[in-house]
C-alpha cells in the first residue's frame, strides 16, 4: 500500500466504526483492561479492520496492535525481533474519546530493519492528517510540515499526571499534555509546547509522532540521552523542537531536585 492508501484506510475505518460512536457510546461498549485503562468497541473494531488490511497487503509483516497485545503479550517480543512490522493504535486517547473530547486519533507506523520508515496520524474529529516518510519529510493535510519554535511563555508538558507541577528548574513547572500522543506531537510541532516529557512509552503510542516530529525538524530521545529506537524498551522520552531544548530538558531531569 502506498502512503496515501494507508491514510485513506485510517480515514475510512474511522468513518465506519469510530465517528458513529463519538459521544454516542453505550455503557456496555466501554470496559476496563486495567483500572482506569479504558477500551471501547470502537478500539476493537478499528484495530481488526486496520490489521486485516495491512496483513492482506503485507502478509509477511508482523502487525502489533494495542488491543491484540493486551490479549497476547508475546506480540511485543515478536515485534522487537521483526524485520518488517506495523504498529496500530486504533483509538489513541481512548479516555478522551469516551469523555467526548475530540482530541483522539488513529495511528499507524511502519518499521523496517529496526527503523520507523512511515508514520500516520488521523484526527477524525479535527479532520486533520499527519504523515511522514523517513528521509522524505512530513505533511499536514498534504502540506509540508516544519516545526515551529514555541514562545518562551509556552509551557513544557508531560503526559504523566504525577509529574504535573514538577519543577524543571529554570525551565519552569511541567503542565499536562492533551493526553493523546496523536494530538501531543502535532501540538509540539505547531509550537504549543516547548517540549514533551514522557515516562515509559509503547511503540504504537510514539512511533508515528516521533517520525513526523523528526521529519519536521524536531528531536526525540530518551531521558539518558540515548536515541529512541523503535524495537527497544523505553524508560522515558523527551520530544523537542530542537537539540538545544532537548539538551536543556535532559539537564533538568538529571538535576538532584528532579523527582521521578
Amino acid at each position: 500500500m502506498d502512503t496515501a492508501a494507508v491514510l485513506t484506510l485510517l480515514q475510512d475505518v474511522a468513518a465506519e466504526v469510530i465517528n458513529p460512536r463519538f459521544r454516542a457510546l453505550a455503557e456496555e461498549q466501554v470496559t476496563e483492561k486495567n483500572p482506569g485503562d479504558l477500551v471501547t468497541v470502537a478500539d476493537h473494531e478499528s484495530e481488526v479492520l486496520i490489521t486485516a488490511a495491512l496483513r492482506a497487503a503485507y502478509p509477511d509483516a508482523l502487525v502489533l496492535g494495542e488491543e491484540a497485545m493486551s490479549a497476547d503479550a508475546s506480540l511485543l517480543d515478536r515485534f522487537a525481533a521483526a524485520d518488517h512490522a506495523f504498529t496500530v493504535d486504533p483509538v489513541d486517547g481512548t479516555k478522551n474519546f469516551v469523555h467526548g473530547s475530540p482530541d483522539h486519533a488513529v495511528m499507524v507506523a511502519e518499521v523496517r530493519g529496526g527503523e520507523t520508515t512511515r508514520g500516520w496520524i488521523w484526527q477524525p474529529q479535527h479532520a486533520t492528517s499527519y504523515v511522514a516518510e523517513r528521509g522524505a519529510g512530513a505533511w499536514r493535510n498534504g502540506e509540508r510540515l516544519r516545526v515551529t519554535a514555541a514562545a518562551p511563555a509556552v509551557p513544557f508538558r508531560t503526559a504523566r499526571r504525577a509529574w504535573v507541577g514538577s519543577d524543571l528548574g529554570s525551565l519552569g513547572a511541567l503542565e499536562l499534555t492533551w493526553a493523546c500522543c496523536g494530538v501531543d506531537y502535532p501540538h509540539l510541532i505547531a509550537g504549543d509546547a516547548r517540549a514533551l516529557v514522557y515516562s515509559r512509552g509503547m511503540p504504537w503510542d510514539h512511533l508515528p509522532g516521533a517520525l513526523i516530529l523528526t521529519e519536521a525538524g524536531g528531536v526525540i530521545g530518551q531521558h539518558d540521552g540515548t536515541p529512541y529506537l523503535p524495537q527497544a524498551p523505553v524508560d522515558g522520552l523527551v520530544a523537542a523542537p530542537d537539540r538545544a531544548t532537548y539538551d536543556a530538558v535532559l539537564a533538568a531531569l538529571a538535576a538532584p531536585a528532579w523527582q521521578r
